[in-house]
């Protein structure tokens, strides 16, 4: 009976000494720390496509260089628009023995008669100091000039000999005189008066140029080179 007795003593105070170490033991907290991992989702959404679109709103022009060479096989005659001529002069200068001028017809071959109100200056040399639009003598068409200087009276002479065929004169053409009433509107350049005959029958010529209109007489149309001014036509 004791001996039970000591073994449930025994085991009570050992359960006693087990019930307070247990009591003052420190109690231990359990921290559970939970850790949610969220996952990081980035997520980028193309919600506009970047598109650029650059539409030509104006519509190039293109322009096609279009070279068509077309062969030609009919001739293509160009007729030159007409200009105006200037009109031919009628004023005359007696320089020297070399630089003078004369009346002739305007047209070749023309009579000296029919043309005493329309014969115009032919010249020596082309532009003449003096003569405005004055023609120039044919080559060869004066074969002699005596030239003469009256310093007394105030007049110049010119006598000689000519070559009709140059300018188509007739060898029938008695001649005819030219001076200030014909050819109309004819002068002589730093003169009063002139008197001029010319005879392609005989192919001799002379003029005068005056200072003093009685100098240069004009009354005897019909007398000839020789009868009126005289002068050499060798």
């Amino acid at each position: 009976m004791r001996s039970h007795m000591k073994i449930v003593l025994a085991a009570v105070l050992l359960a006693l000494i087990a019930n307070l170490a247990m009591a003052a033991a420190p109690a231990k907290k359990h921290t559970t720390t939970t850790t949610h991992h969220k996952k990081a989702t980035t997520t980028t959404k193309a919600t506009k496509k970047a598109t650029t679109t650059t539409k030509a709103s104006a519509k190039a022009t293109t322009t096609k260089a279009t070279t068509t060479t077309k062969p030609t096989t009919k001739a293509t005659t160009t007729t030159a628009k007409p200009t105006a001529t200037p009109k031919m002069g009628q004023t005359a200068v007696i320089l020297s023995a070399t630089d003078y001028c004369i009346f002739l017809p305007p047209k070749y071959g023309g009579d000296i008669a029919a043309n005493e109100d329309r014969a115009v200056a032919f010249c020596t040399k082309p532009n003449l100091p003096g003569a405005p639009n004055a023609q120039v003598l044919p080559a060869g068409f004066i074969k002699s000039s005596h030239y003469v200087v009256n310093n007394q009276k105030g007049y110049v002479q010119i006598t000689g000999r000519i070559d009709r065929s140059k300018y188509g004169l007739s060898s029938k053409d008695g001649g005819g005189q030219y001076d200030l009433r014909a050819p109309v509107g004819s002068k002589m350049n730093g003169y009063n008066a002139f008197v001029q005959l010319t005879e392609p029958d005989a192919q001799i010529f002379c003029i005068r140029a005056c200072m003093t209109k009685t100098d240069c007489p004009v009354n005897k149309s019909t007398y000839g080179c020789e009868k009126v001014l005289g002068g050499d036509y060798s």
